[in-house]
């Protein structure tokens, strides 16, 4: 039996900075008070989500990993409390700037970084004007708790994203997340096709999956988000096994076995019946195999 319990916080942001990473610590402080052990903040925790509008200014933004105030914090919180702790941040890197997150693990070494692989661009989600498409690869981490995947936000739509992060080895798919009302059109709300499609990307790699999203209203000029919460952390069929509302500030927790879950994946026989010489349409854009 290796058990973990899986954290998740979810909170709002004010646009002071120094507020914002005081409010972010506090509820991963809750978090591990709570039990938690691996920590999932949201993406781009330091502040309001500057995408819904192109403003060069926002590019002030961005550090190096070396540089960040915000790695340096949190890496530190990390090892304080002993937990791992995956970091949203604003990268730049040389000319390039990309939307990151780098693991800290429960020693507060920096284990691994992620580039987002997939940029969305829409009324509010203003995205490709800010972050280079990602280099990296979707990576795993190694922590004191187990090997760890993480994407970002938009990456949470993609199967294939989830599915590469489990062939490497992932026990554990994190993603952090800004996703909201959707400013052309109010009556549009995707908060419960958001959940689901990350709960079968629980189901079909066996694997809980946590998800953390913001709250509040966030106004930039004439367009506003209200950022819907419903944070999550979902079993290896898919479960939930604990959740947020819509509107709270608040941390949630569950307990995990990897142990059991890696014996449940051999077992159920997922992994061994694929059939990756069959898949190659997925390797182009236009669905036609070479």
């Amino acid at each position: 039996m290796r058990t973990v319990t899986l954290a998740l916080t979810q909170k709002s942001c004010t646009g002071n900075q120094a507020a914002d990473l005081d409010h972010a610590e506090h509820y991963v402080r809750k978090a591990a008070q709570a039990g938690g052990q691996l920590i999932l903040l949201q993406e781009l925790f330091a502040g309001q989500y500057f995408c819904q509008e192109e403003n060069p200014a926002h590019f002030d933004l961005a550090d190096t990993i070396e540089a960040s105030l915000i790695v340096k914090r949190f890496s530190a919180l990390a090892k304080e409390l002993g937990v791992v702790l995956p970091i949203s941040f604003f990268e730049r890197a040389g000319r390039s700037f990309f939307n990151s997150v780098v693991v800290a693990d429960a020693d507060g070494t920096l284990s691994a970084t992620y580039r987002k692989s997939h940029i969305p661009d829409g009324p509010g989600y203003e995205e490709k004007y800010y972050f280079t498409p990602g280099d990296t690869g979707f990576l795993v981490a190694p922590t004191a708790v187990g090997k760890i995947g993480v994407g970002i936000c938009w990456d949470q739509w993609f199967p294939e994203a989830a599915r590469a992060m489990a062939l490497a080895g992932a026990e554990v798919l994190c993603y952090p997340t800004a996703i909201g009302s959707e400013p052309q059109d109010a009556t549009l709300d995707s908060s419960a096709h958001w959940r689901r499609v990350m709960q079968g990307h629980a189901a079909a790699n066996m694997m809980p999956v946590i998800a953390s999203n913001r709250v509040g209203t966030e106004v930039f000029g004439e367009t506003s988000i209200t950022f819907y919460g419903t944070s999550f952390i979902a079993g290896g069929t898919g479960e939930i096994l604990a959740e947020a509302s819509r509107t709270e500030e608040t941390v949630a927790c569950a307990t995990v076995d990897l142990d059991a879950l890696e014996i449940g994946r051999r077992s159920f026989g997922l992994f061994r019946d694929r059939r990756p010489e069959l898949y190659g349409s997925l390797l182009t854009y236009d669905g036609v195999a070479n």
